[in-house]
């Protein structure tokens, strides 16, 4: 595993709809590690294997993040923003911040003060972030309607193998689909094996639409995070008792397919890999509600990361739970074959 690699993804600025450059290092980096390596119009990077094999897997991992846009300028040279994704803005005042702009990255704070403190539930339309300008005309020079802003934060090492960062969702299952299709390869995978870093899963779902419709997989794997019930997480009477650091997580939810889950769990088991298991009773929120149901219809299975403080400036995932899942992905990538059934009967 590239830790190197993982860190840089994790310090570039991908706001949904502004993947380009984190993208453009995806596609780079897999030129010597795929078959082929393409990008689509939406800035969807694929790498595969065996293209020529009727018998197709995609696994995906969304690049994009959550963050904000600027939607306005004030007359004082402040910004104005609106959200995109799932954002807390009460996350935000008093934050140092970046903006993503045609001519590179320029720095903002977000105002903060007492009076503003006693918000409790501010929404985004009321942050407003310092970029130094001295007026409306000022800030206009370097700043335009649609750029992007994200937190001014890196990525750090913590105890027992964990990592903080932004943007942990969904960095990590683009990294892993790709180096697990690396991995697969050295592996000998003999059907068609696609690793997919999609655009816009926090906002459209238009990238793993683009993506399956052209793929057109016989399995998908959504690659994506979840939330835990340790450490100021979830109840885990809504989900299960999922922890950082003990492994992949596997989902049951009716849309799930049972046999790939299945094969899932065979393979975990001969790596002797440790997985943990998770219900939801709806959509899973992830790529895999739109792969699922495109073309003839696509049976999926949905692998998470477990994280900590998602959608937050600072979350927490493990190390070792992504290389796990890198070699659980590989596994399954070799385990395919082109005589699966995948009938329940």
């Amino acid at each position: 595993m590239n830790k190197e690699f993982l860190f840089d993804l994790l310090r570039t600025g991908s706001v949904s709809g502004n993947e380009a450059e984190l993208e453009k290092k995806i596609y780079d980096y897999m030129q010597d590690k795929a078959d082929a390596v393409s990008v689509d119009e939406l800035g969807n990077v694929t790498a595969a294997l065996n293209p020529t094999a009727t018998f197709k897997v995609l696994a995906t991992g969304h690049a994009d993040e959550i963050g904000l846009m600027v939607s306005a300028i004030g007359s004082d040279g402040t910004l104005m923003v609106t959200e995109i994704g799932g954002i807390y803005p009460t996350t935000y005042p008093g934050h140092k911040v970046r903006i993503y702009t045609k001519n590179g990255v320029i720095f903002g704070a977000v105002a903060n003060s007492r009076e503003i403190a006693k918000n409790k539930e501010p929404e985004a339309s009321s942050l407003r972030i310092d970029i130094g300008a001295k007026d409306r005309e000022d800030a206009q020079k370097y700043v335009e309607l649609g750029d992007t802003v994200t937190f001014d934060t890196d990525v750090r090492e913590l105890l027992n193998d964990c990592i903080s960062g932004r943007a942990l969702d969904d960095r990590i299952g683009a990294f892993i689909v790709m180096e697990a299709l690396a991995k697969a390869k050295a592996q000998g995978a003999s059907v068609g094996c696609y690793a997919v870093a999609t655009t816009g899963e926090e906002t459209t779902g238009n990238g793993a639409y683009f993506s399956a419709s052209r793929i057109k997989p016989s399995i998908a794997i959504a690659v994506d995070v979840t939330y835990t019930s340790d450490n100021c997480g979830i109840s885990e009477a809504e989900t299960g008792d999922i922890s950082v650091g003990k492994g992949p997580v596997l989902c049951n939810n009716p849309s799930i397919h049972k046999k790939v889950n299945e094969q899932l769990r065979a393979c975990a088991r001969k790596l002797g890999l440790a997985v943990q298991t998770e219900a939801a009773s709806g959509r899973t929120g992830t790529d895999g509600d739109i792969m699922h149901k495109t073309g003839l219809g696509v049976p999926f299975a949905l692998v998470s990361i477990p994280l900590r403080y998602m959608h937050n400036p600072a979350e927490v995932g493990s190390l070792k739970d992504i290389r796990d899942c890198i070699d659980l992905l590989a596994e399954f990538f070799v385990s395919c074959t082109e005589h699966m059934n995948l009938k329940p009967f």
